[in-house]
């Protein structure tokens, strides 16, 4: 199968060298060098220019913003990833796998709270921009150095379904979508995923390619007309006339109803879920007329 014309998350990950944590016993200075210095090109040049958008802002600004109650684990590693040790968190991370946590819960109860986290500290303007995007630029590191260990979990023989992962068209909040797809690689699925695309690109994408299913994550209310229209286009473009639309999420987390609104076929509550709901979405598409 060729690759598509656009860099997947992964292939991403790998091209810049970012494959391993920079510390003590994390591999060759040389990789060491290039994490560090992508760290630098992300904080001095790729920061600013998101300050400068100012794309996250998703709330009513009218109404007052609040950050849920959230766990003392949710928070220390929070405070971790905002500091300027780059080793601290991974550090705590190693711990909690130390005490025996499940990766699966590491990943539900801690790492995926911890990006809602340091998301709601943005909204309430409890801390800048530029270090909100360095700490959850360390979060994903902290995903890549585990996924390997994690889809090695896997115990499934792989059924080889190719899903596509992609955010709404403007949405920002990739942490979710890259959870999921960890989840899909170990229940032994292809995993094709974009973290910015353009509806050109998601129109592209399903025409060339043939997918399962599709799953779109989304985060703000505001974006769902444009969720909406992307899916009403990946139908209308797919070469699959069968393909499954999948959606997750916060935005459908506290509001399922909207599920039906844009024109999806089922949700996933989580990215542990997300697998599961793929699955039988495809089993029920197969026995329609």
């Amino acid at each position: 199968m060729a690759e598509p014309r656009h860099l997947t998350a992964r292939k991403l990950w790998d091209e810049t060298g970012a494959v391993s944590w920079s510390g003590p016993g994390s591999g060759t200075p040389d990789r060491t060098e290039r994490a560090k210095a992508l760290d630098r090109a992300i904080e001095l040049q790729i920061v600013p220019r998101l300050v400068l958008a100012n794309i996250w802002r998703c709330r009513d600004l009218a109404q007052p913003a609040t950050v849920p109650a959230v766990s003392a684990d949710v928070i220390e590693l929070g405070d971790r990833l905002l500091s300027r040790d780059d080793v601290a968190a991974l550090e705590y991370v190693r711990a909690k796998l130390a005490a025996k946590m499940p990766l699966d819960d590491l990943y539900i109860e801690l790492l995926a709270p911890t990006a809602r986290y340091l998301g709601d500290l943005w909204d309430i303007d409890a801390c800048d921009f530029a270090a909100v995007t360095l700490g959850l630029y360390r979060l994903h590191r902290i995903l890549r150095e585990l996924d390997s260990s994690f889809v090695g979990e896997a115990q499934l023989e792989p059924n080889g379904l190719p899903v596509l992962l992609v955010p709404t068209p403007g949405e920002q909040h990739m942490f979710g979508l890259a959870l999921a797809a960890e989840f899909f690689r170990r229940a032994g699925w292809n995993v094709w995923s974009s973290t910015l695309i353009s509806r050109n690109e998601l129109g592209a994408m399903v025409r060339d390619e043939w997918f399962a299913v599709i799953g779109f994550s989304l985060s703000c209310e505001s974006r769902l007309e444009a969720l909406a229209a992307a899916i009403q286009l990946a139908r209308r473009e797919s070469c699959n006339r069968r393909i499954g639309v999948l959606v997750g999420g916060r935005t459908f987390a506290e509001h399922p109803d909207l599920v039906a609104r844009v024109g999806a076929d089922a949700m996933a509550a989580d990215a542990r879920q997300a697998p599961q709901q793929a699955q039988s979405l495809v089993a029920a598409l197969a026995q329609r007329n």
